[in-house]
């Protein structure tokens, strides 16, 4: 006996419904994305990132962005890096060294766009499927105008030992020691309550590190407490209590990773993408700052800054 259907047109659009939500889904992109914990620098790369995307026609409908947000350490850094590659994610964006690093130390069968990295070679990336934006600035333009606003001998330089690009930050450092006549005091700050050993010095420069942007709080208020003037790359708000920063911009740094993955999506291999170099980089002098630790900032280095805070 053959069972007839009542309804065998609102059969026929329901199984077609299902049949467009399916093909809607497999031409939908899983983009996973890595942003160290609460770190302004990098939500304000985020912001300009997915800005670009639903610029040029990638909104939510055409891609599903997945975000992790590690706290600054090694454990957390890999534990999201192997999240995003079970997901099985079609492209794995990267803000800053660590997790970039992170993520090529799982190596994942994906294409990998980063920004906010310092220097690129730190990565040994060569023949992999991995491009992006530096975030490299010139660390000896930070020297010479933070000496400009203070003469110092002793310079405390903040970096993490396992962040491989703070590393390469503080060699460069060195290598400007003769050149400007000051020594380098190292301190190596891994949590929050490390910043508290910052003593013994007439300056300080804070590096591209994650863990230094998370104690910025303790470092200020060391900062202000001895009437230290620090200058800081990677900064764009004096969060970290600098009086000088020297910053990649990170709207550029969205957009231009941006890019890149839309030039991937559209079937472009990375290995065919060159890494850009940051062409708009901003020089910021807090001047509020500056007079909390009762410092003048003199005229001329007023007036080569890019932004000003009052």
């Amino acid at each position: 006996m053959v069972k007839r259907y009542k309804y065998p047109f609102v059969i026929f659009i329901t199984s077609f419904f299902f049949l467009m939500v399916q093909v809607s889904l497999a031409s939908e992109k899983n983009i996973g994305v890595i942003m160290t914990g609460d770190i302004s620098y990098y939500k304000e790369v985020h912001k300009a990132f997915i800005d670009a995307l639903n610029a040029s026609g990638f909104g939510h409908e055409k891609v599903n962005i997945i975000l992790q947000t590690p706290a600054p350490s090694v454990v957390p850094w890999s534990n999201a890096a192997k999240k995003l590659i079970a997901y099985d994610v079609d492209i794995i964006v990267t803000y800053g060294t660590p997790a970039t690093v992170a993520v090529l130390n799982e190596k994942p069968d994906k294409p990998i766009v980063f920004a906010g990295v310092y220097d690129p070679e730190v990565l040994e990336i060569k023949g992999k499927k991995v491009t992006g934006i530096s975030s490299k600035v010139p660390v000896v333009t930070a020297i010479k105008y933070l000496r400009g606003i203070q003469p110092f001998t002793k310079l405390g330089v903040i970096y993490n030992d396992s962040e491989r690009d703070t590393i390469k930050q503080v060699n460069e450092l060195r290598e400007l020691e003769g050149q400007f006549g000051y020594q380098i005091i190292k301190f190596n700050v891994k949590k929050p309550e490390d910043a508290f050993k910052i003593s013994g010095i007439e300056a300080l420069f804070i590096t591209t590190s994650c863990v230094a942007r998370q104690c910025s709080y303790n470092v200020s208020t060391i900062l202000r407490k001895e009437k230290i003037p620090a200058a800081s790359i990677m900064d764009t708000g004096g969060e970290s209590g600098a009086i000088l920063m020297i910053t990649p911009d990170p709207e550029e740094q969205g957009r231009m990773a941006a890019q890149m993955v839309i030039k991937i999506l559209r079937g472009e291999s990375p290995s065919n993408i060159p890494i850009e170099r940051p062409k708009k980089i901003e020089m910021i002098i807090n001047l509020k700052e500056a007079s909390i630790l009762g410092l003048k900032v003199p005229l001329d280095i007023i007036t080569s800054a890019t932004r000003v805070i009052k």
